[in-house]
């Protein structure tokens, strides 16, 4: 199997991995304990998809340059977000809602963007669409997110 092959493997499972502790962090009571400990473990696979998609767009540049640049732009929002949580400097809630939530928003956007094309109904979508969907609908969401715990 080759490096890309490898890769590829790992990406899928933290991938499959941020999805499922990103949703469950997102639907359950945000405190310390469970919220935190399952957001070390999103924030630990978002590391793992940052560096396999780095990795795979390096070797395949001309046909996945673009996942370098999701991936640092979508990583960017998770570090941000983690920081924010861990510093807990002025309006660090805000700031840590906005990169957690901003980051999932950005791994939604990439599995859209990769495999929209193979799933049933999305694959109905203009392939442009895929790229904005998950923004126009998280951004609300965030924004309701924050006026909720900003009091």
């Amino acid at each position: 199997m080759s490096i890309h092959g490898i890769l590829l493997i790992i990406h899928i499972v933290a991938g499959s991995f941020c999805l499922l502790t990103g949703a469950i962090n997102l639907s359950i009571k945000k405190q310390k304990g469970y919220h935190t400990k399952i957001g070390e473990l999103y924030h630990g696979g978002y590391v793992i998809v940052f560096l396999t998609s780095v990795g795979m767009a390096i070797i395949n540049w001309s046909d996945s340059a673009y996942l370098f640049y999701i991936a640092l732009f979508s990583y960017g929002l998770a570090l941000f977000g983690y920081l924010a949580g861990k510093f807990r400097k002025k309006g660090w809630l805000q700031m840590h809602i906005g990169g957690m939530a901003g980051s999932y928003i950005g791994i939604i956007t990439a599995v859209l963007v990769v495999n929209g094309g193979d799933m049933p109904l999305i694959n109905q979508l203009p392939a442009l669409l895929l790229w904005f969907i998950p923004t126009i609908i998280g951004t609300p969401l965030i924004i309701m997110v924050n006026k909720r715990y900003a009091s």
